[in-house]
């Protein structure tokens, strides 16, 4: 279908998170935790008046997400949902999307909050958050709205460590 899909990262992404499980779920969730965003120097001017926004998107690759299910129990529900019904990792196209609060850039490194990202995740773009276009707080949110889950960390159901193997519930 496609001849060549290549993304090349233009950054990673530091946090205090090692693996999948414990992280929070959602920066919602995330009560603040801090990381960083390495940008290469190469992409550095890029961040020209970045800094007036209060969040910001990172959108980046799922480096540690299992193998693709298109049938998925989500870390906020224990019914088995349409993997496109969710935000679980383990997607077709392991893309992930974050709105984190950008606290400081210097020098390529953005310092942020409310990271819901494992550390060492690479980082495919960033674009601003802009509440007029980003926010639709009446919007309907499917199952979700049904759910009253207070989670706010993650399990091993999507490690893919090796030895490990997926796990679904």
């Amino acid at each position: 279908m496609y001849d060549e899909l290549k993304i090349d990262p233009i950054g990673v992404i530091e946090t205090p998170f090692r693996e999948p499980a414990g992280t929070p779920i959602q920066p919602s969730r995330a009560n603040g935790a801090r990381g960083t965003v390495r940008i290469e120097p190469g992409f550095q001017a890029g961040l020209k008046d970045l800094a007036g926004f209060e969040r910001i998107w990172l959108i980046y690759w799922l480096h540690k997400a299992p193998k693709s299910s298109l049938l998925v129990t989500p870390f906020l529900d224990t019914r088995e949902r349409g993997i496109f019904a969710t935000r679980a990792p383990a997607r077709p196209s392991p893309i992930g999307i974050s709105a984190v609060r950008l606290l400081a850039i210097q020098e390529g490194v953005l310092d942020v909050a409310d990271v819901d990202i494992i550390d060492g995740t690479p980082l495919l773009d960033i674009k601003p958050y802009v509440p007029k276009f980003d926010c639709y707080p009446n919007s309907k949110a499917g199952w979700f709205d049904e759910s009253n889950s207070k989670r706010r960390l993650a399990d091993d159901r999507f490690d893919s460590t090796p030895g490990k193997g997926p796990k679904q519930r």
